[in-house]
């Protein structure tokens, strides 16, 4: 009996453990579930924050889903508004683009300007005194240092699209005065009844006339049953023409819409690769400028050592006289003076792409 009792009390005490230990993972599950949610509402808050506060701004990559659940002409509308912000943005990418290339080509002019002036000419001129002459003449040409992407898409112009209600409400107008002239003379010719244009009809012959069509319900001639029917069948013949029109005209706009989207696509993939080809000489011109600018360091300090040989040495008339340290250092001059005017001499643009000797020299001036 005691061995029973022990193990009742063993698993009422068991019970009462998990009992005690239960509403501390649910507060754990409940602290945890309310830090997800507070942590979401803050994403949210967050996201909301830095919405545009215009409604203006592009659609999201679903919107092709979207206009399945949309009529046709507010489907069109949305693949119309696709295609703007799709063509803008291309088009705001680019300019940005050329905007930083003409900062960057202005700088490279103003860093190669300053090497010609503060170190290059002066190289040139200390050789020429000194008697050195390279061994391999220099052929390569000035050119301006110009990127002109060779674009051979014209700019894309987005079309916008009607929904044709206006013009449809006319041509139902038009069926609907023609419906009524034609009921109304197909009248006249059944009850014999000749009407004059040029004024407005007596009762007697508007109900002689309309109401020829109550008979054929098989009751007698009344102006308003037959009127009423003429004019029920006038505004339906109105509502079937606007109704074919619109339906027509909105499914015309969106095969359009969906057609401009793809050849809004095709130019925006096409300005993509222009920009970045245009990102492929912004990085390359960067590089030129610091390389210009440590050529200007390094050339001075071999126009100082140049100096240094002539005030020492003084002037040779033959240039194999100088020491072969100095014929080392004309020589290392020539090399970095031959490779600079190579690269500054071509054009870092060859046929809307980036030079690929340009590149070369570059890589030859490093």
């Amino acid at each position: 009996m005691k061995e029973h009792e022990e193990k009742v009390e063993e698993q009422t005490q068991e019970r009462e453990a998990l009992q005690k230990t239960e509403p501390v993972e649910e507060t754990d599950t409940a602290e945890s579930t309310e830090a997800v949610t507070e942590e979401a509402e803050e994403s949210v808050e967050g996201e909301s924050s830095n919405e545009e506060p215009t409604g203006d701004k592009p659609l999201d990559d679903d919107a092709l889903e979207q206009i399945d659940n949309l009529k046709k002409h507010d489907a069109a509308l949305l693949l119309i508004t696709k295609t703007k912000h799709i063509v803008n943005d291309t088009e705001k990418q680019l300019d940005a683009c050329k905007l930083l290339l003409e900062e960057d080509l202005k700088s490279y002019q103003d860093a190669k300007a300053s090497l010609k002036e503060n170190a290059l000419d002066e190289s040139e001129a200390l050789l020429n005194e000194l008697g050195y002459k390279s061994s391999e003449e220099d052929e390569t040409e000035e050119d301006t240092v110009v990127f002109e992407p060779k674009d051979e898409v014209p700019p894309f112009y987005v079309r916008d699209v009607s929904s044709g209600k206006f013009s449809s409400f006319l041509l139902a107008l038009i069926g609907g005065a023609v419906t009524f002239a034609g009921l109304t003379y197909f009248a006249t010719e059944k009850t014999g009844v000749t009407l004059d244009v040029t004024k407005v009809p007596s009762q007697e012959t508007a109900t002689q006339v309309f109401g020829w069509y109550a008979t054929l319900f098989g009751g007698k001639p009344d102006l308003f049953l037959g009127g009423g029917f003429v004019v029920l069948v006038t505004l339906f013949v109105m509502g079937l023409i606007y109704g074919l029109r619109v339906g027509s005209r909105a499914k015309s706009n969106l095969s359009f819409a969906k057609q401009q989207l793809e050849e809004a696509r095709e130019y925006a993939k096409h300005k993509g690769d222009c920009k970045a080809e245009m990102d492929k000489v912004d990085a390359h011109m960067n590089e030129a400028i610091k390389l210009l600018n440590t050529y200007e360091v390094i050339l001075n300090e071999q126009n100082a050592k140049l100096k240094r040989i002539m005030h020492i040495e003084g002037m040779k008339e033959d240039v194999m006289d100088y020491h072969d340290n100095s014929l080392k250092e004309m020589e290392y001059t020539d090399s970095l003076v031959k490779a600079i005017k190579n690269f500054i001499g071509t054009s870092m643009s060859e046929e809307g792409r980036l030079s690929g000797k340009s590149t070369l020299f570059l890589h030859s001036a490093k």
